[in-house]
């Protein structure tokens, strides 16, 4: 498999885990440092407390639909960015929401594996 194709399996592997709020796949996917910017209300939200978030049920990923023709990836040794445009519907606290955007992921090798590292949501504006 080449790397793109296994930096894509990776971004597979993290949208799979929220829409099945597996936990231990996450914390297995990201990298000890991660960071999300949410795309809801840009709030930097740290590795530890985006775990609780799914992993505790107060952020269900409800839907998610990728648009794949619309998906770059660019490398550089140990690196892997990936952008794209995403649908998702998520529960937050019990209230259903629905956003589109533009998300960049950020991945490094870690062992041999792709680890996401850090990870953005901007709305679409319609």
């Amino acid at each position: 498999m080449t790397t793109t194709a296994t930096a894509l399996a990776a971004d597979d592997a993290f949208f799979t885990a929220l829409l099945t709020a597996d936990g231990r796949a996450l914390d297995a996917l990201l990298a000890d440092d991660f960071s999300l910017v949410d795309v809801m209300a840009g709030q930097l939200v740290p590795r530890d407390a985006f775990l609780g978030l799914v992993g505790g049920g107060d952020l269900e990923f409800l839907k998610v639909d990728r648009d794949a023709t619309d998906v770059a990836v660019r490398e550089r040794p140990g690196l892997s960015v990936i952008t794209g445009r995403t649908r998702m519907t998520m529960r937050f606290q019990g209230e259903e929401v629905t956003a589109a955007s533009r998300y960049t992921h950020v991945f490094v090798k870690d062992g041999g594996n792709w680890r996401l590292l850090a990870a953005q949501g901007t709305p679409e504006v319609a």
